[in-house]
């Protein structure tokens, strides 16, 4: 166990670095110039030509080094950097650096992962153990109906529907609100459906195999509850499938859908990274992909740590 952690963690700063410079590759060649926006900051060609040469915009080797130097925490061991990661400057908004950015935006996102992902599970245990109980009975038909539409509907689609029924006929929430409870519901529920329709199918399929098992039939035979079959033994064994979508399944709702956001309002991760696309803020368009990249790497790691927990059978190494 602690080799094994050892060496994924220090294949971490490798995975970071390849996504590092892919990320910087396409984020070079947008067009565009976030000190020309009209919605933007506008400062006077002096400043524009200061701050290209302070933060190296005009040469992408420089910068690529530079950012790199920052970012990885490199800077501040040298004593040249106050801060450990160090993620630059708001091109676009004035007085903002990445890192408050990303701690302003981060926690909300967060959260509205963490609900999206209990729902996510809430919904598709019970929709996958529905299922396997009684294959074939119109419940399982249902669940997997459900299933499929929440993998082929695109969450700009839910999220536009749910606002519709919810917010505009029943006024049950606000359109386009961030600040209450409630308004955490609708997002949480659009951005958790897809997860819960992949959930309940590699739940049904992994309970239906082991509810066939011998030992099942054994626990059966010495007169154990049913309940207690499906709930204690025979879901024990099918989670397993599904804690291995968990690892990119919570750091993607973690971070927050882009799309969900932008369609909530979610003052979140995504909306920050939507525009700095558009704006093409080289700082923040990084600072978020390695923000998002670590958490991606760092949950799959805990789900083969929990892997051992679940079922000590399996061997990490």
């Amino acid at each position: 166990m602690t080799a094994m952690l050892v060496r994924r963690l220090l294949q971490v700063p490798l995975i970071l670095l390849v996504i590092y410079t892919v990320t910087f590759t396409l984020a070079w060649w947008l067009p565009g110039n976030p000190l020309d926006k009209p919605e933007g900051r506008r400062p006077d060609p002096a400043v524009q030509d200061a701050m290209k040469a302070q933060y190296n915009l005009d040469d992408p080797l420089k910068f690529y080094v530079s950012y790199l130097d920052q970012a990885s925490g490199v800077a501040w061991l040298r004593g040249d950097s106050r801060k450990v990661f160090n993620l630059g400057p708001c091109l676009q908004y004035e007085d903002w650096s990445v890192n408050e950015l990303i701690g302003g935006a981060l926690p909300v996102s967060i959260v509205l992962g963490m609900v999206a992902l209990v729902f996510a599970l809430a919904i598709g245990l019970v929709s996958g153990i529905i299922g396997a109980v009684r294959p074939g009975s119109w419940m399982d038909v249902a669940t997997l109906l459900v299933a499929l539409v929440g993998i082929s509907l695109p969450s700009f689609v839910i999220g536009t529907a749910l606002l519709i029924v919810f917010a505009v006929w029943f006024e049950f929430v606000h359109v386009a609100h961030w600040g209450s409870p409630r308004d955490l519901i609708l997002p949480a529920l659009t951005l958790s459906l897809p997860f819960a329709a992949y959930i309940a199918r590699l739940t049904r399929l992994g309970m239906i195999d082991v509810l066939q098992s011998d030992f099942i039939r054994t626990a059966r035979a010495k007169g154990v509850s049913e309940t207690r079959i499906v709930l204690r033994h025979a879901l024990k064994v099918a989670f397993l499938p599904v804690l291995s979508y968990l690892g990119p399944a919570a750091a993607y709702v973690m971070t927050g859908s882009f799309v969900v956001e932008k369609v909530f309002n979610v003052p979140g991760l995504g909306q920050h990274f939507v525009n700095s696309v558009l704006n093409k803020d080289l700082f923040v368009i990084m600072g978020i992909v390695l923000t998002y990249s670590t958490m991606l790497v760092l949950f799959n790691l805990a789900v083969d740590v929990m892997y051992r927990w679940v079922d000590p059978r399996i061997q990490l190494a």
